[in-house]
């Protein structure tokens, strides 16, 4: 007989998946009883060799231009709905979630270094610090480690990635908990499954952990369990988080549903957690961070795409490029598709990957909406607005509204550098902390080239 929805742990004996179901069966608990609060969380996709504003511009949209300054943004704010727009080539992925979508343009951070690689500085909007050019100073904490303090879990943050070296392990190359205090991203997917998932077993279980492939065999009589004394809402839901789960058991390459990709040219390997694929690699992170977003052992995630000085010239060989991201940047073609084509490729694929994970979260009730409906996925490049950058501008795309705390299914562009209504990347980051709960009015550092301008507060043209 099933237990009656508010006493769903009550009697609940777990062995070797304690700390991977407890969390999953806290919340259930709390949503049968009523007291469900609705967890926030933030995900930030950073992806190197820089994000140029027409490339995040609707289809067939032409940005306002005006005078001599850098680059062409606009001399007033434009607000568009997509509604009746065409999302771009490399954002099309997202079109299922168009209304949950917001483009913004128009941000400067000219208080970063620029160059191609920002680092640290660009999830925290400070100056270069030690040395010159491309620097690698970790001066203050990153929005991802800010919002780790505000939204702490069983992993505070998690930092995921891929690294163009196969010998990396762990990066630490784009987020800082504090000044000279970096996070790590761990770029081997088959560690970094073992180091999140095989925190279920311990001792001599562990070994046995690592023999399986599936995660859920070596939880099997825990599920079991736990299904048999469930409600049926609360077995439908679990059945949900254990699917996603469940998807570690694909270690196998999936190049073959990769759309808008040179598949002819493209290897075929056995196993994307250990692959010499980047594209592989970079498929099995994104499982392993929806997995760990689902079975709530973090609120934050950050996923790297060769992001950092030492890997911003990643080739992604899976899509059957033989030449890297600097070639690219540098003006480059290749297999008869010029550098624009060729940037739109490598970055729709990483938005497939996005939508993908927004696929799973939004397949997952929670409260009287989807895990989706209290999550943020904001994509970004390290390289500001292009390959060589200056930070001018900084484009970025933003994909949920924390329970309808943010207007989405909009493109906004704000006033260009030195413009009456110009913004930075920091108060965007304040935005994300004041939706976090946080009641800060600053990140990072102030531009001194905008001394006349309020760099305080969140953007208000994007809160409901």
């Amino acid at each position: 007989m099933s237990l009656a929805r508010r006493d769903l742990l009550k009697g609940f004996s777990l062995g070797a998946g304690t700390l991977l179901l407890q969390p999953i069966l806290s919340r259930l608990t709390a949503q049968a009883a009523g007291l469900a609060t609705r967890p926030k969380r933030f995900v930030f996709v950073v992806e190197s060799n820089g994000f140029t504003p027409q490339q995040g511009a609707p289809e067939g949209y032409k940005r306002k231009a005006r005078d001599q300054r850098p680059l062409g943004g606009p001399s007033e704010l434009v607000d568009l709905s997509l509604a009746d727009q065409t999302l771009p080539m490399a954002l099309a992925p997202l079109t299922p979630w168009k209304d949950k979508v917001t483009i913004v343009q128009g941000l400067s951070g000219k208080v970063c270094s620029g160059g191609h690689s920002t680092n640290f500085q660009a999830l925290g909007a400070f100056g270069q610090g030690r040395g010159s050019g491309e620097s690698t100073a970790v001066l203050s904490e990153t929005i991802d480690g800010a919002l780790a303090k505000q939204l702490p879990g069983i992993f505070p943050f998690l930092g995921l990635g891929v690294s163009k070296r196969l010998e990396n392990s762990v990066l630490y190359n784009v987020s800082a908990w504090a000044a000279d205090k970096p996070l790590p991203h761990m770029v081997k997917p088959d560690q970094a499954y073992a180091a999140l998932f095989g925190s279920v077993a311990g001792g001599m279980a562990k070994q046995e952990f690592t023999a399986k492939n599936n995660l859920l065999d070596f939880i099997r009589e825990d599920v079991r369990r736990v299904e048999n004394k469930l409600a049926g809402p609360e077995r439908e839901q679990l059945g949900a988080y254990l699917e996603t789960l469940d998807t570690l058991r694909d270690r196998q390459s999936r190049l073959n549903e990769i759309e808008h990709t040179l598949r002819e040219h493209a290897p075929v390997t056995s196993d994307k957690y250990t692959s010499a694929v980047e594209t592989d690699r970079l498929d099995a992170q994104f499982d392993l961070g929806a997995a760990a977003l689902v079975a709530g052992l973090t609120n934050v995630l950050t996923i790297s795409s060769g992001a950092g000085i030492r890997d911003f010239d990643i080739c992604f060989t899976g899509l059957g490029l033989k030449k890297g991201k600097h070639h690219i940047g540098h003006g480059g073609s290749e297999n008869d598709m010029d550098w624009f084509a060729l940037s739109n490729m490598i970055r729709r694929f990483h938005f497939e990957q996005i939508a993908k994970l927004a696929k799973k979260l939004d397949a997952i009730k929670e409260g009287d909406g989807t895990m989706l409906d209290n999550t943020v996925i904001i994509y970004l490049s390290d390289g500001a607005e292009s390959h060589h950058s200056r930070c001018w501008e900084w484009p970025m795309v933003v994909l949920g509204n924390i329970d309808g705390k943010l207007k989405t299914g909009r493109y906004v562009d704000y006033p260009a550098y030195g413009y009456k209504g110009h913004r930075t990347t920091a108060n965007l980051f304040v935005t994300l902390l004041q939706l976090a709960g946080s009641s800060r009015t600053s990140f990072g550092q102030a531009d001194p080239g905008l001394k006349e301008f309020d760099q305080h507060g969140p953007l208000t043209e994007l809160l409901a």
